[in-house]
C-alpha cells in the first residue's frame, strides 16, 4: 500500500494495492501487521456502514471524550471526505483537508483522534464504511457546523442543495464545540 500525507499532519490518504484481472479485482483493506509497519499501529472495535443518496452531507462528527480514529473507504459511488483538526494545542487547528473517495479510485482515509469527519455524497447510493477504534457513545457525540465560515471547508458542487439531517443542521461554530487539548 501506498501512504500518501495531506496537508495537515495526521490525517492520510491510502492507496491499497489492487489485483485486477478479467474477472475483477482484489484488494486488501485492513492487515494489522502491514499497517502497524507503516506506523499505523490501529486496533478496531466498530464497523460502520451507510448508503446515502447524491448530495447527502453527513457530518462534521467527532466525539469527546471518547474520540475515535477512523479508517473509512467508498465501496461504492462516491464522496468528499473531510477532517478538520480540533486539536487547539495544534498549529493546524480550525484547518480541513478533503479528499475525493470512490468506488473507482478505491482509496482510504485515515481521520485520527482529535478531528471531526464528514463526508458530502457525489452519487447516488453511495456505500460508505468505517472502521474506529472507539464505540460510538452518543452523549460524547458533538457536530461541528458544516459551513463554519471560520474553517471555510469548500464543498464541491453537487447540483444540489446538501441534504442534512437536522442533527448536523444545528451542529456548532468553531468556537463553541468541545475541542481538544
Amino acid at each position: 500500500m501506498k501512504i500518501v500525507e495531506t496537508a495537515i499532519p495526521g490525517p492520510l490518504v491510502i492507496e491499497p494495492r489492487v489485483f485486477g484481472d478479467a474477472r475483477g479485482f482484489f484488494m486488501e483493506t485492513w492487515n494489522a501487521a502491514a499497517f502497524a509497519e507503516a506506523g499505523l499501529d490501529l486496533t478496531f472495535v466498530q464497523d460502520n456502514h451507510s448508503r446515502s443518496q447524491k448530495g447527502v452531507l453527513r457530518g462534521m462528527h467527532f466525539q469527546n471524550p471518547g474520540p475515535q480514529g477512523k479508517l473509512v473507504r467508498v465501496t461504492r459511488g462516491a464522496v468528499f471526505d473531510v477532517a478538520v483538526d480540533l486539536r487547539r494545542s495544534s498549529p493546524h487547528f480550525g484547518q480541513w483537508v478533503g479528499v475525493e473517495l470512490s468506488a473507482d479510485n478505491r482509496r482510504m482515509f485515515w481521520v485520527p483522534e482529535g478531528f471531526a469527519h464528514g463526508f458530502l455524497t457525489l452519487e447516488d447510493d453511495t456505500d460508505f464504511l468505517y472502521k474506529c477504534t472507539a464505540p460510538y457513545v452518543p452523549q460524547s457525540e458533538h457536530s461541528l457546523a458544516w459551513n463554519d465560515p471560520e474553517v471555510g471547508i469548500v464543498w464541491p458542487a453537487t447540483g444540489i442543495d446538501p441534504i442534512i439531517s437536522d442533527k448536523d443542521a444545528s451542529g456548532l461554530a468553531l468556537a463553541d464545540v468541545p475541542v481538544f487539548a
